[in-house]
């Protein structure tokens, strides 16, 4: 990309981006006026300043953009970071919004599950890798199906034993009658970049800077 190029800066859809919007505004990136028009389909804007193009996406497509250098920084959560674990991934600061936790759950009426009492699960969740790798560390195989939504659903319809899923107040989960277990990791949103961009590209490094003046900010 040509230094006359805007930088590509990746945002994920969803509530993070409400208070990554106020984030970003403070660190300089303030998107177009079109960008918060709700009747507007595009996935693309400019820059106030025309200096940046923010692309609007998934959360997970948010690290796959930035990893594969299709866009050099982004805004994601360190759930979605360490699901993919990109190599080309560097999380240089952690913004402290978006807060809250990637947890295992089970129906509040089964049998308390204890490690050691099961070798195998099914689990239905996004987070397959992450899943997997925290059920290995208790000695369990997970089965992990793959559901982008409405995870709650699965042990009730016997899709699954255990669910992993991000939980934030715990009112979905008591609503559709199960029960937080265990915390795998807490959560929060970072600024992500492509490592090749930021050895590259004096901006992403500038970007970089703002940002984690910001957080500081935020912080004190």
């Amino acid at each position: 990309m040509s230094a006359a190029s805007p930088l590509i800066f990746a945002v994920p859809k969803g509530r993070i981006l409400d208070e990554a919007l106020p984030v970003m505004a403070r660190a300089g990136v303030v998107p177009e006026a079109a960008f918060h028009d709700k009747n507007d389909r595009a996935l693309s804007f400019a820059s106030e300043d025309r200096a940046t193009q923010i692309i609007r996406v998934r959360a997970f497509d948010v690290a796959t953009f930035v990893a594969f250098g299709a866009a050099q920084a982004g805004i994601v959560g360190s759930d979605v970071i360490e699901e993919f674990d990109y190599s080309e991934l560097y999380a240089p600061v952690d913004l402290g919004i978006g807060q809250c936790r990637l947890s295992v759950a089970q129906p509040k009426d089964s049998a308390e599950y204890l490690p050691g009492n099961a070798s195998h699960l099914r689990v239905a969740t996004k987070y397959p890798s992450l899943a997997k790798r925290w059920f290995a560390r208790q000695g369990i195989q997970a089965e992990c199906v793959k559901l982008n939504g409405a995870m709650e659903l699965a042990p009730a319809l016997g899709l699954s034993m255990r669910i992993v899923d991000l939980v934030s107040t715990g009112r979905t989960l008591k609503d559709n009658g199960l029960v937080e277990t265990d915390t795998i990791m807490q959560v929060t949103s970072r600024l992500i970049v492509n490592r090749a961009a930021l050895k590259t590209d004096p901006r992403v490094a500038a970007l970089v800077e703002r940002f984690r003046t910001e957080a500081v900010v935020l912080a004190a």
